[in-house]
């Protein structure tokens, strides 16, 4: 009875393994290995348009970018040297306004100034008007 029965299982099971043709096993590689050519090919396109980019937008327009900046900072220091010469080698102190710079908590352990304060270029809060 058990041989009857495996038999039975065995027809309804389902064969299992196909047998794929050498035409269709070719087809789908030659579909794999076009699909492979053509994402190289794109990337191989977006590398070149990349490098032209940066080579003809972004260099020159650091380039000009950072000759205005040189420029207007050249004007900011003669500027700032004028000041000093008005005024007996100092930056005048900006006016006290009570809006700016205040302080709702303890002071700083190293003062009323920021922890980055340059004496040259920024109003000292220590000093009482």
């Amino acid at each position: 009875m058990s041989a009857l029965s495996i038999s039975r299982r065995a027809l309804l099971r389902p064969t299992g393994i196909r047998a794929y043709s050498d035409a269709a096993v070719e087809q789908a590689r030659a579909k794999w290995l076009a699909e492979q050519h053509a994402i190289e090919h794109h990337a191989l396109q977006t590398t070149d348009f990349w490098r032209k980019m940066s080579y003809y937008v972004c260099i020159p327009a650091l380039a000009i970018f950072g000759t205005y900046v040189y420029n207007v900072e050249i004007e900011h220091k003669a500027h700032n040297a004028h000041l000093m010469a008005e005024n007996d080698g100092k930056l005048p102190q900006p006016p006290r306004y009570d809006y700016l710079n205040r302080r709702t908590k303890l002071a700083f352990p190293w003062g009323r100034n920021s922890l980055f304060w340059n004496e040259k270029s920024q109003r000292d809060m220590s000093i009482d008007d």
